[in-house]
């Protein structure tokens, strides 16, 4: 995997959780697989706009169900139970289901998630 393709990997989910925009923009960027230094200061003034992006529910929904997509055949019905109450009850101020996700990720040891910076991010709730 080229650099630039492991950091959209590492940014993928978090910046999905910030900007539709950004995402779809780079996303784009990334498509045909063929990088420049152009493509580079593009994707670079992308990541700083999507950190300057507040998470709205619509956008952490969004990103969390993808993320959900990974533990969706292998959690208990239980975990199932909770991720819909946690979805149900999503807001930027009480996220109480990133932290739920972190902890399904490293429970299942999902690498692709574990090098998220989505999760790499996350703050325990206390």
């Amino acid at each position: 995997m080229d650099k630039w393709q492991e950091k959209w990997a590492y940014n993928k989910y978090w910046v999905m959780a910030r900007s539709q925009q950004c995402y779809e923009q780079i996303r784009l960027l990334a498509k045909d697989n063929e990088w420049s230094a152009q493509k580079n200061a593009e994707f670079e003034r992308l990541l700083k706009r999507a950190a300057g992006q507040t998470p709205t529910v619509k956008t952490l929904t969004n990103a969390y169900q993808h993320v959900w997509g990974y533990f969706k055949k292998i959690a208990t019905t239980s975990e199932k139970q909770t991720y819909l109450q946690l979805l149900q009850e999503l807001s930027p101020q009480n996220d109480d289901l990133g932290p739920f996700l972190k902890h399904l990720t490293e429970k299942y040891q999902v690498s692709y998630l574990l090098n998220s910076r989505l999760f790499q991010e996350c703050k325990e709730k206390s």
